[in-house]
């Protein structure tokens, strides 16, 4: 995940400044051009993400529900009046406290 969103980065104006995972889900903190849309962020970095997935480790699509990685639903917030990027950094960063805890050797995205 970590090697993809880095190629991604070199091919699209999208800057992963933060990745957070939990048990079940993964949250972005990303940046990119203004004439870029959110919906177009998402499918990119889904669609890029899960084709790589499922080359490295073509099993995973048996193991999946659908044979799809990402569910159809997202949710995005922007940096503005309300939401600033310490706020929404410092949340990014908290996910999965819990699920490393209990798994003390999950790998960093960005070590």
């Amino acid at each position: 995940m970590k090697e993809t969103c880095k190629e991604i980065s070199k091919r699209y104006e999208i800057n992963f400044i933060e990745i957070g995972n939990d048990e079940d889900h993964v949250h972005f903190l990303v940046q990119s051009v203004p004439m870029t849309s959110p919906k177009s962020l998402v499918q990119t970095i889904k669609s890029i993400t899960a084709r790589e997935i499922f080359k490295i480790h073509p099993e995973v699509k048996q193991l999946l529900w659908g044979g799809h990685i990402w569910t159809s639903g997202y949710y995005v917030n922007t940096v503005g009046q309300y939401g600033n990027e310490k706020v929404i950094r410092e949340y990014v960063e908290s996910q999965g406290r819990r699920y490393k805890q209990i798994y003390k050797g999950q790998m960093n995205l960005f070590d």
